[in-house]
């Protein structure tokens, strides 16, 4: 089975302070940045690094994958 990055992205996120908001659609979450006062969104069904890098940054983190 292959392994997303949900599991080390919520990590990082939670680690710089960032917070679940809610659901979204589908396989998706609602986190807020404190870093950049903004919300965005986890696909919990991530499996490219490319995404999680894009999630990274929305959320003002310097963490790459």
């Amino acid at each position: 089975m292959v392994k997303g990055f949900y599991a080390q992205m919520t990590q990082a996120l939670k680690a710089a302070g960032c917070t679940f908001r809610r659901e979204g659609k589908g396989d998706h979450e609602i986190w807020y940045s404190p870093l950049t006062d903004r919300t965005f969104t986890v696909d919990r069904g991530s499996l490219s690094r490319h995404t999680a890098n894009a999630v990274m940054k929305q959320a003002g983190l310097d963490r790459r994958f």
